[in-house]
């Protein structure tokens, strides 16, 4: 527990200094790129679990179980701190509390939770359902209560936005910090407006999600920090690319039949190793 709790504590001050951006890993060598290359902390996407483990949609089909798996890779190979995207918690409250022991045991500083009806939806789509508010905050409750370590961050996310209001969503931040949660995060806040108003209607840590191809406009950290947010995710930025160069190069491949005209867009063997802190 003492590396788990030094994570955490790094993560609580830093919070309380500035603003903490964090690239969304693919795997775990992705995750030791993001340290190597000199960030504070690590986003694991619950999108980019499903999409790139498994190939499947971004719809609640991952476990507890596979998410921990994928969470203690991760963590056992780095050493700054990592939140999670728990989903809608794996279940119910007594789901979620469990939820928070496992993401703990496996080395994680923080998750969130979501306040959507299960199967949950890609945040930045239509279709989504909320659950009642007084439901989710047991949800909160519940978690908060199976925290071992105090600075272990519990993040509340609610959809609110997308799907009622923007008053809605207020209402129920104000609710989630009051079950307990440690921040906020309001997904898919639509203009740099809301941004601002949303700072100022709920003066608390506030996590923003600067996802591509969405409904949240594309804003610097610089931005998000000036309004007052204290987290900047960037949840599948890198799986983007790396699937975009990897269609790229396999279009080379089977037009001309050899990758040497790759060569210079790829990470060198000693590179690699380099990365691993491997010396063969």
């Amino acid at each position: 527990m003492a590396q788990l709790n030094s994570r955490a504590a790094r993560l609580r001050a830093a919070l309380r200094d500035h603003t903490i951006v964090l690239p969304g890993a693919i795997n775990a060598l992705s995750a030791r790129l993001i340290e190597r290359s000199g960030f504070e902390a690590i986003y694991l996407s619950g999108a980019a679990l499903a999409n790139s483990t498994f190939g499947l949609p971004d719809v609640g089909l991952t476990t507890l179980t596979e998410a921990a798996a994928h969470a203690a890779g991760c963590a056992a190979v780095t050493t700054i701190p990592i939140i999670m995207d728990a989903d809608t918690g794996f279940g119910g409250p007594e789901n979620a509390a469990r939820t928070v022991v496992e993401f703990e045991r496996a080395g994680l500083s923080g998750l969130h939770l979501e306040d959507q009806e299960f199967p949950k939806r890609c945040g930045h789509l239509a279709g989504k359902q909320l659950v009642p508010s007084d439901e989710f905050c047991a949800k909160i409750a519940a978690a908060v209560s199976a925290k071992r370590d105090p600075d272990f961050l519990l993040i509340a996310r609610t959809d609110a936005r997308g799907v009622t209001s923007y008053d809605d969503a207020v209402a129920r931040a104000h609710a989630y910090l009051k079950a307990g949660a440690d921040a906020i995060f309001p997904e898919a806040l639509q203009t740099r407006e809301e941004f601002e108003r949303f700072a100022r209607d709920v003066p608390a840590t506030l996590l923003a999600n600067m996802t591509e191809f969405g409904r949240t406009p594309y804003l610097t950290v610089e931005e998000f920090a000036a309004m007052g947010y204290r987290l900047v995710i960037f949840p599948v930025t890198l799986q983007r690319i790396a699937m975009k160069a990897m269609e790229r190069a396999l279009a080379v491949l089977r037009a001309e039949g050899t990758q040497r005209g790759l060569l210079d867009q790829m990470q060198t063997r000693q590179e690699l190793y380099d990365l691993l802190d491997y010396e063969p």
